[in-house]
Parts: C-alpha cells; structure tokens; sequence
C-alpha cells in the first residue's frame, strides 16, 4: 500500500503540472485573439495565463511553478522562436505570480474570497504589485534586443502590466470561486438566474457592440449580479462583459470605433477595471455581511437554546445534590 501510494504521487504532481501548463496555454491562445495596438507595439489588453497562473498556485501550491513556465514556453513558441532573450520573459512570466503568491499568503488571503480584505489583496497584491514584475522585465527584455525603441518603453510597459493585472483581477476570481459555488436550490433563484444571464445576453452584446457609447448600462447589470448571486455571479457577468467589450475594442466596434489606438486602449482598460472592482468589492461587501448576519443567527439560535435548558431547569449537572430549602420543603 505503501509502495502504491509513492507511485502515485508522482503520476499526479505530473497530471497536476501539466494541467496548469494546458490552463496557462488556452489562457494564452485565447488572449492572442484580441491584440491592441500601442505605440506601434502589439498587447492584449487582457492576459488570461496570469490569472490562471495566480489561481493555480492558490490552490494547489507554489510546486505547481513548472506548469505556469511551460505554458508560458508554449505561448512563446506559438508566438516566435526562442531566443536566449525569452529566458527573461519566462522568468517574468514565473516569478510574478509567485510574487503574488507570496505576498497573498502573508497578508492571510484565503481563496473563499469570503471577506473585503481579500479582494482588495488579491487586486493590489495579486494584480497590481506582483504584476509589475512581468511587465518590467518583458519590457526589458524587448528594449534589449531592439524590438522595442527606448521613446516606447513606457507605453508598452504601462500596457503590459495593465493586461496582465486585468488577467489576475478577471480571470483568477472565477477560477478561485466557481468549484465552491452551488447551483440555486429554489426554483425562483433558478428562474432570477436565467433571467440575469438572458439580459447579460442581450445587453452586454449592445452595450459594446453598439452604435452609441453604452457600456455604463453595464454597470447596474453587474450590481444585480453582486446583490443577488454574490461573487459567482458578478465574476462571470464581469468577464463575459469583458471579453465582449475587448472584441468590441479590437474590431474597432461600437464606442471604439473612431477612436485613436491610445484612447481605445484607455477606455476598455477603464471598462475592465471599472467592471472587475465593481463585481469583486460589491460582491466581498454583501458575502462579508451575510457570512455576519449568518453568525448573528447562529449565536441568537444557541442563546435560545441555553434559555429553554436553563428555564427547563437541566443546566444544572446530573447528581447535584438539593438545596437544603428544598429537602426541607420535600
């Protein structure tokens, strides 16, 4: 039995990083559909690998490290030949969400993303400081090969961090909640949550693809998200919200259709942003109150509870002898 379970432990270490590394390619893929212009430099404004990477490491560990830099190694070689340049972006790619996963650990995150205080370390943390690390160095790395001019290098630094923050701010989340999440037990919550997603279906899609500039009439979506289905349900809108809004910006669609390349890239940044903070502050606030309103019940229920023993007359032990006002009255 023994001898059974060492093998198997490393049949599922190697089962395990090779999920990660599969996760963290598909995140890729699915970012290199949609590519900004910047300065004459080509980024996604929304990079999926470092939200999986950040999740990855959340739930599994950091052991998992190999796994965030081979799918890093596959998007690299989907995307050029390697060079001994592309260590540097490997490293970046490694290092920064284990930054964040660091810094998550030491200010005691924990993945429910049950309390405030964890969304807001998973957004300044996990996605703004760590991700300064990959932006920094890839920016580096390309200003010291001469692909990228050094009149440019703030720019796409600026770019690329912000897309790789919108990964772990979008796309983290999701991956942290939704094996936790459970489906609505009662057929209204059923119905209120076909509801939800038939008017994100409708209105997101108008919202960013259409003719006038309307992507704040997503904003109230997001709140009914938060209000009634929590976390969850305000993460998926969000990111569904996003990935339209980011398809919109690349086809030059909608609200973005006759702005400049510098102006696109602002205002879906501000949408993406403006969409994940509402959908994880909003959310954080209302779970941190019902997790109180919850303990305030439980403690009222077991109070009750002490009560009607202590009225009953059985809190006192079995055995206890009377009181001798008592015997004497016997």
């Amino acid at each position: 039995m023994v001898a059974r379970q060492d093998l198997r432990a490393p049949a599922v270490y190697a089962l395990q990083t090779l999920a990660v590394a599969a996760c963290c390619y598909a995140g890729g893929r699915l970012g290199l559909l949609y590519e900004l212009t910047v300065d004459g430099s080509v980024v996604s404004p929304v990079w999926p690998p470092t939200g999986v990477a950040v999740a990855s490491l959340l739930l599994f560990g950091p052991r998992c490290w190999p796994g965030i830099t081979l799918g890093a190694l596959l998007v690299l070689v989907r995307l050029t030949s390697l060079e001994w340049s592309s260590l540097g972006v490997l490293l970046g790619a490694t290092v920064a969400p284990l930054c964040a996963y660091l810094l998550l650990r030491r200010a005691g995150f924990r993945t429910g993303l049950g309390r405030l205080r964890d969304c807001l370390s998973l957004v300044f943390l996990g996605g703004f400081a760590a991700m300064l690390i990959s932006s920094t160095t890839g920016a580096l790395v390309l200003l010291g090969t001469g692909d990228l001019p050094a009149g440019r290098f703030w720019p796409v630094w600026l770019a690329w961090w912000v897309g790789d923050a919108m990964g772990v701010l979008l796309v983290a989340p999701v991956l942290l909640i939704l094996p936790r999440a459970r489906s609505p037990v009662h057929w209204r919550r059923w119905k209120e949550a076909l509801g939800l997603a038939a008017v994100a279906g409708v209105l997101v899609p108008f919202a960013t693809h259409g003719s006038d500039s309307l992507l704040f009439s997503v904003q109230p979506l997001l709140i009914w998200a938060a209000l009634r289905f929590e976390l969850p349900g305000s993460m998926l809108c969000a990111l569904f919200a996003s990935l339209l809004a980011t398809d919109a910006a690349t086809e030059r669609a909608g609200t973005f259709a006759h702005l400049s390349d510098l102006q696109v890239m602002v205002s879906l940044q501000a949408f993406n942003a403006a969409a994940a903070l509402t959908s994880l502050l909003l959310s954080a606030v209302i779970t941190e109150q019902h997790n109180t309103r919850r303990s305030v019940e439980r403690a009222c229920q077991e109070l009750v509870e002490v009560l009607e023993h202590l009225t009953a007359g059985e809190s006192a032990p079995p055995g206890r002898p009377q009181r001798e006002e008592d015997r004497g009255a016997g």
